[in-house]
């Protein structure tokens, strides 16, 4: 008796420690606080563990360090956007986009995002189209080849586009290719093996010091951005594995979107990959101009920005752009992403949007792959119904897609989902594309989109079954720790 009693005060010292933490070094903001009290209260033993994994911050320090000429390089173009910007000097081929002049000097002084404007873009919504496209391009490859995927499967597709990388790392074409630990936990070492022996290289994004535990499990390279001799870039939702093609049978059809990008905004990209890996990996990447070559203006006439954001920096950068968007819309908003866990600011966006009289629409995936996250989801629909907000669940396969789209004029495409996770502890890169013809295809495909789907109303939300309330209401708690 008097064990238990002394492990039961012991674990009661440890909760209070990690109370006083949470609530006065870490300075969390409320809702995440509450949520991490009422795990250690609730749940001692278990929520410790929890917090130890999932609960601890990368420090606000700057992870990236960029070499001295990159760094200045990169400054000196972002000083100069921004003075354009003051003066209206930026060259927008597409009129209609110079109204978010303000977004892009946002993105320019919080996430050193530089726009370029001649740029062409392909969209894919299709897995077998998006891979098919990208091998052809390996395989057309003469300089360098650099990925970074969140989920890489030893599967059907894994397999084919590690034999098209091995063989160009054979033909001495440089190859690089970054994985997330956590993101690819049952990926096996020897997936690696045809690259290693080609003389290609791979790395690990914030693997584990310790076998089987990993203490940064909350934050996690989510990006998916190749990039193939400074010319060609893809960024998107398609991860790596069969899924993706739509051969799961839970899951069936796979939808997604991705660009393939063509001009400026590739070295951006290129940029963040050499960030990445030398962050990651024990060699590091020096600064090369074959990895940033001349791209000639008639490339395209696409301004687009890469705007970048992660754990260790100051704003949420690609959430704060979501939120221009919103209040800038005038007509329409169409957004479609596969977790929606807002915080505060992003719901009263979207709701006073409604308010206004902006058609305002969202569209979900019908079934879940994440338990917690699928009705945390939910619990947010009723307050954007009874706002004016229309709702489409998909119902075709699982949509996957992370598109937003403001007026037909301009819209976002890229790895962040409209969650937490997302904005504040993943790191992620969207793009965003200030090309009215770019935003029409976008509006066009979840216009097509909602023919396979079915629209959520207030009457059909608000006769939802008991037992789906009480699992909104549990998850909905834990939804700022999601």
């Amino acid at each position: 008796m008097a064990i238990m009693q002394n492990a039961y005060a012991l674990i009661t010292l440890l909760n209070i420690f990690l109370a006083i933490t949470v609530i006065f070094l870490e300075r969390r903001n409320a809702s995440t606080t509450w949520a991490w009290l009422m795990v250690l209260f609730f749940i001692p033993v278990i929520g410790f563990i929890l917090y130890l994994v999932l609960g601890q911050k990368v420090r606000r320090r700057k992870l990236y360090k960029l070499l001295g000429d990159s760094q200045r390089i990169i400054e000196h173009t972002v000083e100069r956007q921004m003075r354009q910007v003051r003066d209206s000097e930026l060259i927008f081929h597409d009129p209609s986009t110079r109204d978010y002049q303000d977004m892009i000097y946002m993105n320019l002084k919080t996430g050193y995002a530089v726009y370029t404007s001649n740029n062409s873009v392909e969209i894919f919504v299709d897995g077998n189209e998006k891979f098919d496209s990208l091998i052809a391009d390996i395989e057309a490859a003469e300089h360098h080849i650099h990925l970074v995927y969140y989920i890489v499967r030893d599967d059907v597709l894994g397999r084919r586009l590690m034999k098209a990388l091995a063989e160009k790392a054979a033909q001495g074409v440089e190859v690089k290719f970054l994985y997330d630990h956590i993101g690819s936990s049952r990926l096996p070492s020897r997936y690696f093996r045809p690259l290693r022996e080609a003389g290609g290289k791979e790395a690990a994004f914030f693997p584990s010091r310790i076998p089987y535990l990993n203490l940064k499990i909350n934050y996690r390279n989510h990006r998916k951005l190749v990039i193939i001799d400074g010319k060609i870039g893809y960024i998107g939702g398609f991860n790596i594995g069969d899924e993706y093609l739509g051969l799961d049978k839970h899951f069936g059809e796979w939808r997604d979107t991705h660009l393939k990008v063509r001009g400026n905004a590739v070295l951006q990209m290129q940029a963040q990959f050499l960030m990445d890996w030398n962050l990651a990996a024990s060699g590091k990447i020096l600064l090369n101009e074959m990895y940033f070559p001349i791209i000639s203006d008639d490339v395209g006439k696409i301004g687009m920005q890469l705007v970048a954001s992660g754990p260790d920096t100051e704003y949420q950068q690609i959430k704060n752009s979501y939120i221009k968007m919103i209040y800038a819309a005038k007509e329409t908003i169409c957004m479609q992403t596969p977790y929606f866990i807002p915080d505060e600011s992003l719901m009263t966006a979207l709701k006073i949007a409604a308010l206004s009289g902006v058609d305002v629409r969202i569209m979900l995936p019908s079934k879940p792959d994440h338990f917690f996250v699928y009705w945390a989801t939910h619990s947010y629909l009723g307050e954007l119904l009874s706002g004016g907000v229309k709702c489409y669940l998909y119902e075709r396969g699982f949509l996957h897609a992370k598109t937003l789209v403001i007026d037909g004029k301009v819209a976002s495409v890229g790895t962040a989902n409209l969650d937490i996770r997302s904005f504040k502890l993943n790191f992620e890169m969207n793009a965003f594309v200030y090309d009215t013809q770019t935003a029409a295809k976008l509006q066009h495909i979840f216009e097509m989109d909602t023919a396979d789907s079915r629209q959520l109303t207030s009457e059909i939300y608000n006769a939802r079954p008991l037992i789906d309330r009480i699992k909104e209401s549990v998850s909905r708690l834990l939804s700022p720790i999601l």
